[in-house]
């Protein structure tokens, strides 16, 4: 029984990106560009100034925040948030939120 070959070879960043978001339930590295350039459109101005995406998969959308407060509303708006992103970046929802705070 033969094993399948490995190619190592130089990929493209933007088809390996590609690929790896669609893996995650991304929609592909389009679906991420959209969640981290339309950040401020998902939450809006005032909340953009404060909680920035840090990673994403398709459990988990990571943010983090410049306050301990902030933490507090984000968290509040958990589900809404997620649904946003899901709605705005065209990507499968996260199935939970993960708030840090900044130091």
């Amino acid at each position: 029984m033969s094993r399948p070959t490995r190619d190592e070879g130089p990929r493209r960043i933007g088809a390996s990106l590609d690929s790896l978001s669609r893996t995650m339930g991304l929609g592909g590295s389009v679906g991420l560009g959209r969640l981290f350039s339309g950040w401020e459109q998902i939450v809006g101005a005032a909340m953009a100034d404060h909680v920035r995406p840090v990673r994403i998969d398709e459990q988990v959308l990571v943010v983090s925040v410049d306050h301990p407060a902030w933490a507090t509303q984000v968290s509040l708006l958990g589900d809404d948030l997620l649904d946003r992103v899901a709605a705005v970046a065209a990507i499968r929802r996260p199935g939970r939120l993960e708030v840090r705070v900044r130091r």
